[in-house]
C-alpha cells in the first residue's frame, strides 16, 4: 500500500514519493494574529494536523512548518484600534492561538516562523527577483511583474487574461501589469517599517511565506496547503516567485481544504455567523469539533450546524466509552487464557482487517471520514465482545491498542487518558466501598453510592466477575 495525495495543481490523485527520500517537509499557511481565529481556520488545521500525525505514524521524518503573519494591513488597523503596538497586538492573538489549537488537540507545528522574524530572508529574496528582472522598484514599492514569470495561473487553472479581468486588485498607476503584486511596501506615516535597498518599509503578504519555507524546508519541498481561498492569489504568488528566485520547482503536491459553511451559508461577519474557536469553547467540547472536521473528507465542503455538531459530540462519546470501557475493565482480566485459543486467534485476526482497512482509508487521500467508519464498525463489535462473559485478555488488550494506536493519528483518546484515569480511578474507589458495603448486607449505603455514581454519568452492571462500569 502506499499513500495517494490530491494535488491542486495536477487536479488528480498521486502517488506520494516524497523529495528527499524519508524526509517530508510540510507548510501550512497559518492565521494573520490580529484576532482570534475562526472555525473554518480550525479546519485548516486539524487537517493538516493529523496530515502530519499520519505520515509520522507511517515512518516518515516530517518537519511541519506553520507561520504567523504578524505585519500587513489588518494588523496595523488592529494595533490603532486597540491604541497599542502591532507587536503587543501580535503576542495576545499567538497566544490565543496556541491556548485553542491546544483545545482542539492540534499539536504545534515544528517550526512557527513569524514575518517580523524573517526580514532579511525576505529582503534577500526580494533582491533575487529584482536582480532577475522579475520584479522592480516603483518609488519604494516593489511588485513582481507577473507576465515575467510565464506560468502565472497555472496553480488556479485560469489564463493571465482572465484573472486580469475577475481580480479585485488595488489599482496603482506604477504598476506595469493590473496583476503585478507588492513584494515591500513602503512605509506610510506612523507604520512599522524596517530599512532595505529600497527604503524603509514592510514585506507583502505573499513573499513572507515563500522566503520562511523555504529557510526551513529548501528550495523544493514535499506539501503545502491552506483554505480554498489561498489557491488564489496567495499560492499562486507564492508559486511563481519562489519559482522565478530559484528556477526549481517550488512544491511537489499542493493541498487544499474544502469550504465550511455555517447552516448553509458562507461564513460572514455581516451575516453574524461569524463563529471564533475561542467562543465556541464556551458552549462545546473542542475535541467534538476535532471530531465533526475529521467527518467528512478534508477536500469535501462541509456544512456546520448546532445540530450537526451535536451529532458529533455523541459520536465522540460513543468511541469515547468503548476506550473508557476497555481501559477499566483489562486490569481486572486474568492472565490465564478464559477462551479456546482458536476463538482468541480468530478475533486477533480479524482486529488485523481494521488495521488494514484504517491504513487503506488514511492511505487514500488522508479520507478521515472513512477512517472514523472503521472505529466505529470496531466499537460495535467490542461492544458485543464484552458481553461475553469471560473475554480474552489478549483480545481486549489489542482492541484497546489499536483504539490507542488510531485515535492517536486522529488526535483522540490520548490527550483525555490522565484525565479518564483519575476518574476511573475515583469510580473504582466507589465501587470497592459499594462491594464491601454490599457484603456486609449495608444496602443502604451501597444504594447510595450507586445513585453517587449514577450523578457522575456512570452506569453499574453487576456480574458474576465482579461489578463492571461504564458512561452513559
Amino acid at each position: 500500500m502506499s499513500i495517494r495525495v490530491y494535488n491542486t495543481m495536477t487536479r488528480t490523485k498521486e502517488p506520494f514519493v516524497p523529495v528527499n527520500g524519508n524526509k517530508v517537509g510540510v507548510y501550512a499557511c497559518g492565521p494573520t494574529v490580529y484576532d482570534y481565529f475562526h472555525i473554518g481556520n480550525a479546519r485548516v488545521f486539524i487537517v493538516f494536523d493529523v496530515v502530519r500525525r499520519y505520515l509520522r505514524w507511517r515512518g516518515y521524518d516530517v518537519t511541519f512548518v506553520q507561520n504567523f503573519t504578524d505585519i500587513d494591513d489588518k494588523m496595523i488597523a488592529k494595533a490603532n484600534e486597540l491604541g497599542d503596538s502591532v507587536g503587543a497586538v501580535a503576542e495576545k492573538y499567538i497566544r490565543a492561538y496556541f491556548e485553542d489549537e491546544t483545545a482542539l488537540g492540534v499539536e504545534p507545528a515544528d517550526v512557527h516562523p513569524r514575518a517580523t522574524e524573517h526580514i532579511p530572508e525576505i529582503i534577500a529574496l526580494i533582491k533575487e527577483l529584482v536582480d532577475k528582472g522579475l520584479a522592480y522598484n516603483a518609488g519604494g514599492d516593489v511588485y513582481f511583474h507577473t507576465p515575467a514569470a510565464g506560468t502565472y495561473g497555472m496553480l488556479s487553472r485560469q489564463p493571465l487574461e482572465e484573472l486580469e479581468a475577475g481580480a479585485r486588485v488595488e489599482v496603482d498607476e506604477r504598476k506595469k501589469h493590473p496583476l503585478d503584486f507588492a513584494l515591500w511596501k513602503k512605509q506610510k506615516p506612523g507604520e512599522p517599517a524596517w530599512d532595505s535597498p529600497w527604503g524603509p518599509g514592510r514585506p507583502g503578504w505573499h513573499i513572507e511565506c515563500s522566503a520562511m519555507s523555504m529557510k526551513y524546508l529548501g528550495e523544493t519541498f514535499d506539501i503545502h496547503g491552506g483554505g480554498p481561498d489561498l489557491i488564489f492569489p496567495h499560492h499562486e504568488n507564492e508559486k511563481v516567485q519562489s519559482e522565478g528566485a530559484t528556477g526549481k520547482p517550488f512544491v511537489k503536491y499542493w493541498m487544499h481544504v474544502g469550504y465550511l459553511n455555517i447552516d448553509q451559508q458562507k461564513m460572514s461577519k455581516s451575516l453574524g455567523n461569524f463563529l471564533t474557536v475561542r467562543d465556541i469553547r464556551k458552549t462545546v467540547d473542542p475535541l467534538a469539533v476535532r471530531f465533526f472536521m475529521l467527518s467528512a473528507h478534508y477536500r469535501s465542503p462541509l456544512n456546520y450546524s448546532a445540530e450537526l455538531l451535536q451529532q458529533a459530540q455523541s459520536g465522540l462519546e460513543r468511541l469515547n466509552n468503548v476506550v473508557y470501557n476497555l481501559r477499566d475493565l483489562l486490569p481486572r482480566l486474568p492472565q490465564t487464557k478464559e477462551q479456546p485459543e482458536t476463538e482468541t486467534t480468530a478475533r486477533l485476526a480479524e482486529l488485523k482487517t481494521y488495521k488494514e482497512r484504517f491504513v487503506a482509508a488514511m492511505d487514500d487521500d488522508f479520507n478521515t471520514a472513512d477512517a472514523l467508519a472503521v472505529l466505529f464498525d470496531l466499537a460495535r463489535e467490542t461492544n458485543t465482545y464484552l458481553k461475553n462473559p469471560a473475554p480474552a485478555r489478549s483480545v481486549v488488550a489489542a482492541m484497546l491498542d489499536f483504539f490507542m494506536e488510531t485515535g492517536a493519528v486522529l488526535g483522540f483518546f490520548q490527550e483525555k487518558e490522565r484525565q479518564d484515569a483519575e476518574f476511573a480511578n475515583k469510580v473504582n474507589a466507589l465501587l470497592e466501598r459499594r462491594q464491601a458495603a454490599r457484603k456486609t448486607k449495608d444496602w443502604a449505603t451501597a444504594d447510595a453510592i450507586r445513585d453517587e455514581l449514577a450523578a457522575m454519568g456512570v452506569i453499574v452492571e453487576d456480574t458474576p466477575q465482579g461489578p463492571r462500569w461504564r458512561r452513559k
